[in-house]
């Protein structure tokens, strides 16, 4: 027992030794490159079993540790460090960038993943940190000049809808947008009314990557909806670890960056002076109005977000996001307001066999709208000379122009100042969107996964337009010659609501065979859309009109499947099969299948260039594949279909109201328009991938184009109709480098150029009859009446445009009414008309920068484009003196093109309108966006660090063109809204 007794006394006396020997480390992990914390780093002792992570601040504590512990610091994407502890009581690491593990970016290729090194199509990824800065209203601009081959091409109006063409689009009067797939969700490229765009309601604050499926072999996956390609949107995702805040408040100024050149007042009296007639000149006045200052301000846009993400009860990671954008218009009484709430849960369960995503959003619209055209293309040719107000008109106190008898005169433009404040345009919306995928890994064959998407976007709207009483647009002489005029205040009004409802489900097997791989996916895809309207028609008038819409269902079933063969990382193959059925279409017509392959050799991975640093990465690329397109108005125009006529197409009988019923036109051989492409692309990367790259090459054909084009007479019971005629071939090259020219502890640059050229024709239009010339394409054109100056022609590209070629004097100045007989037939008719230019570019080019020093950074962005041009409409319209002097009873403002061209009429009825002297070359540069930023590492708040920045956006263009904006998307300068030039401050807080 005394030995016993020894013994524990023994170890009673070392028990405070041993005690005093384990120490407390309080620690933080920083970016070496940038010294910013990063959170949720794994800190663990090696060979033991405590362990942390680093909280929001990068910080963390271990305790029981001994002198000589080692201590392991890892982090995805970084090299891992391990440092001794020699008891100290506090302590810094700095972590690397991992440059192999960055090769391992996971890009998204359609109901799945494969590393970016495996990927053997063109696909293109952007995340978050790569993203344009300054105020992004809606997602779109976020990879604005960004993405070799995509195109984005914004509006000005608050909130509008960006075109995105994806290497040129493919069809000519069928939808060219890309597919947009959200979160696992196909969306709809429609929008009920009084929505600007399917993008719009979404926070470009909570988006975490674009991805573009750019050529068939990659967008195959998707079949009949992929020929203009397709962009996979993934949003931000709860994350592990401790809760993290962040919020973002931006507040930007809008200012007017350009208007449209007409005369001032004095100017047009001189004119009316030297050529009007006695009775036009007694109508000048004696102000100076500029009308687009008086309908364009300076607007205040102020964009909030803030977000929570973490583990609840260290299980749950979830995200919560709320967002707000208020963005009133440059153009007075215009605006956009969004209020967006987003969640995601994602639990992993079962011993992470079970993977859950939960993504539900609820997005609520405010729009504000104008008469854009009218009111815009009004400011721009109303009397300068003319005052906005006048006193005791009965007009609510503005001038109009009036008959003697004080009337109103049905032709003149009514004042634009008093359209803006007399009308009101409004709509809200609700859009609730939402996806749940669960992913299972079968727990007795792990290699074999079950995936089920089920999915719903459900957007609402409603809106009204509403007249003042007093304003000169309602104002209409009652009936039965009185004499009298009435204005009962308009009001009309809608609803709308769309639904797209998705179904996924898919297995997925991979196994690794040694060096060899295998990864085969397998499913079935269902989606609904619907959509219904109701309409109210000018309820304050007489017998107002009602009507009630309902479209027919549009039905989508596919069954589809890929195949990825990967040896060794070297040798990669890509098999990817869709089968695709329609409602659009009959029952013969209704199936198509679409399919894809693509090699892969990845040279990097070979004995004779594995380890090379100069060349650290080089794989080339072969990719041929076919998809399709089908998303057209005519839902149902293969079916024979009888209509009731509405209230304008009934007939009395007694006293008895009968309806109309009319037969329609239709097309019972309407199918799938198909597109083939290939593509042959390398990927590079030298001195380590401190260069990296890639270049594509591309050859589109789309065939059986889904067009609406002119019927001939008695060929069918309609004037036009969707068919499927000729094709259209795209030819081009895609060229993209990013490099961090400096990288070092104090000092980053990173650059990033692209450059895309594209050559697109018309190879087919199904008509062969002699003479024949093409089909007119575009809008209607100002002047005139129902004027195209664009067409669709074998040999050329689609809507190049269409005009006579204009004759010059001596001194290059053209001459009025002079063209050149082309055909030499003696007589100039729409015979020497000729194709002349087109306005899609023959090269864009993106160029984007960031320079970081210490805890300052710079930002800018430029964007290019050649070869595009743009129809002056504004000039054509505007530009000749008897433009402003067309009536005894009123004036307008003439463009200042006068003064180059001295034309007085239209001769000749349409003619001048069509004149190639205003087909003008539209290249530009543009400095998108200029931003620069400071951070305060808690040095203002201990809670918090915060960032802020000043910018410009749009700040100038280079271009010879002397219109509004040589950045039109159709091509036709006309009463567009200006973008703004926003001058911005913000401030990004993280808790």
């Amino acid at each position: 027992m005394k030995a016993i007794y020894k013994k524990l006394l023994f170890l009673f006396l070392l028990l405070p030794f041993s005690v005093f020997a384990q120490s407390t480390l309080d620690g933080v992990v920083l970016d070496k490159a940038t010294g910013q914390p990063i959170p949720g780093v794994n800190v663990n002792v090696q060979g033991g079993t405590n362990g942390t992570s680093t909280d929001f601040d990068g910080k963390f504590k271990l305790s029981n540790l001994k002198s000589g512990d080692k201590i392991i610091a890892s982090f995805i994407g970084y090299v891992s460090t391990t440092v001794s502890f020699s008891g100290q009581k506090t302590i810094s690491i700095s972590l690397d960038e991992d440059a192999n593990q960055l090769k391992e970016v996971v890009v998204q290729v359609g109901y799945g993943t494969v590393k970016k090194k495996d990927a053997t199509g063109s696909v293109s990824q952007i995340s978050a940190k790569e993203f344009n800065k300054g105020i992004n209203v809606t997602p779109e601009s976020l990879i604005s000049g960004r993405i070799s081959g995509v195109n984005v091409t914004g509006g000005g109006a608050p909130g509008a809808k960006a075109d995105i063409r994806i290497r040129g689009g493919s069809s000519l009067t069928a939808s060219n947008e890309p597919l947009i797939v959200l979160d696992g969700l196909p969306l709809s490229n429609a929008v009920p009314s009084g929505a600007t765009s399917i993008l719009s309601t979404i926070d470009p604050n909570d988006i975490e990557s674009f991805t573009v499926l750019k050529d068939a072999s990659a967008a195959a996956i998707y079949g009949s909806r992929a020929a203009n390609g397709v962009i996979v949107i993934t949003t931000k995702k709860g994350t592990k670890g401790g809760v993290k805040v962040n919020f973002s408040s931006q507040v930007g100024v809008n200012t007017v960056a350009n208007t449209v050149d007409v005369m001032n007042a004095d100017q047009f009296r001189t004119l009316v002076n030297a050529k009007g007639t006695p009775a036009q000149k007694a109508l000048l006045g004696t102000a100076n109005t500029n009308w687009q200052d008086e309908i364009f301000h300076t607007a205040l846009t102020a964009n909030n977000n803030i977000s929570a993400s973490g583990s609840l009860f260290n299980k749950l990671p979830v995200r919560l996001s709320v967002g707000n954008v208020n963005n009133p218009g440059i153009l007075r009484n215009t605006s956009f307001e969004r209020t967006t709430t987003s969640i995601s849960l994602n639990p992993v369960l079962l011993d992470n066999h079970l993977k859950i995503d939960i993504n539900g959003n609820l997005s609520f619209g405010k729009n504000r709208f104008q008469d854009e055209g009218a009111v815009i293309g009004g400011a721009i040719s109303f009397d300068p000379t003319q005052s906005v107000y006048e006193a005791g008109s009965r007009y609510g106190g503005y001038f109009e122009w009036l008959e003697p008898t004080e009337n109103l005169p049905l032709l003149p433009a009514r004042n634009p100042v008093a359209r803006l404040n007399q009308e009101e345009r409004r709509s809200t919306s609700t859009r609730k969107w939402g996806n749940i995928r669960v992913d299972y890994k079968f727990h007795f064959l792990e290699d074999l996964r079950a995936v089920v998407e089920a999915g719903i976007d459900r957007f609402d709207s409603n809106g009204y337009t509403e007249q003042s009483t007093e304003s000169a647009l309602g104002f209409q002489p009652k009936p039965f010659n009185s004499g009298e005029w009435v204005n009962y205040g308009n009001y009309s009004s809608y609803t709308e609501s769309l639904q797209n409802k998705n179904l996924n489900a898919y297995f997925n097997y991979t196994k690794n065979l040694g060096k060899f791989k295998i990864d085969a996916t397998a499913g079935y895809n269902y989606q609904m859309f619907q959509r219904e309207k109701f309409q109210s028609g000018e309820t304050r008038q007489p017998n107002p009109n009602r009507l009630t819409t309902i479209e027919p269902d549009v039905n989508l079933q596919s069954y589809f499947g890929r195949l990825i063969l990967n040896y060794d990382s070297r040798y990669l193959i890509t098999l990817n099969y869709r089968r695709d059925g329609t409602s659009r279409f009959s029952k013969e017509n209704r199936w198509g299948n679409f399919g894809g392959a693509a090699l892969a050799w990845n040279v990097a991975e070979e004995d004779f260039l594995k380890g090379n640093e100069t060349l650290s990465s080089l794989k080339l690329r072969f990719g041929y594949g076919t998809t399709g397109q089908q998303d057209i108005s005519a839902q149902y125009d293969y079916l024979r279909r009888v209509t009731l006529g509405t209230i304008n197409s009934q007939y009395i009988f007694g006293n008895t109201v009968y309806k109309t019923a009319r037969p329609e036109g239709y097309n019972d051989n309407i199918k799938w328009e198909e597109l083939a492409e290939k593509n042959v692309g390398i990927d590079y990367g030298f001195l380590n991938d401190k260069i990296t790259g890639s270049i594509n090459y591309f050859d589109k054909k789309s065939s059986d184009l889904l067009a609406d084009v002119v019927v001939p007479d008695g060929a069918n019971i309609r004037n036009s109709g969707t068919y499927n005629i000729g094709s259209v071939r795209t030819k081009g090259f895609e060229f993209n480098v990013q490099s961090d020219i400096i990288k070092n502890d104090n000092l980053t640059w990173n650059v990033a150029l692209n450059a895309t050229y594209i050559d697109q024709k018309i190879t087919n239009l199904g008509i062969t009859v002699p003479g024949f010339g093409g089909y007119l394409s575009g809008d209607n054109i100002a002047g005139g009446n129902g004027n195209q100056v664009q067409i669709n022609s074998v040999g050329y590209a689609p809507n190049s445009f269409f005009v006579f070629e204009q004759l010059y004097d001596a001194n290059k100045r053209p001459i009025q009414g002079a063209y050149v007989d082309r055909n030499g037939d003696g007589k100039i008719d729409d015979g020497d008309r000729y194709r002349a230019h087109k306005p899609a570019p023959d090269y864009t080019f993106g160029f984007f920068s960031t320079l970081n020093y210490k805890k300052f950074d710079f930002t800018m962005n430029w964007r290019a484009s050649l070869g595009n041009y743009i129809f002056d409409n504004v000039s054509s319209n505007l530009g000749y003196s008897n433009a402003g002097l067309r009536r005894d009873s009123d004036l307008s403002n003439v463009s200042s093109d006068y003064f180059n061209t001295g034309f007085t009429s239209e001769d000749n009825g349409t003619r001048r309108y069509l004149s190639d002297y205003f087909i003008k070359d539209a290249s530009y540069i543009k400095l998108d966006n200029v931003t620069i930023g400071y951070t305060f590492d808690k040095s203002i708040l201990k809670a918090a660090s915060l960032r802020f920045t000043l910018g410009v956006q749009n700040v100038f263009v280079l271009t010879k063109y002397d219109g509004l904006d040589p950045e039109k998307f159709n091509g036709i300068d006309n009463n567009v809204y200006p973008r703004a030039r926003t001058f911005l401050f913000g401030v990004n807080a993280n808790f």
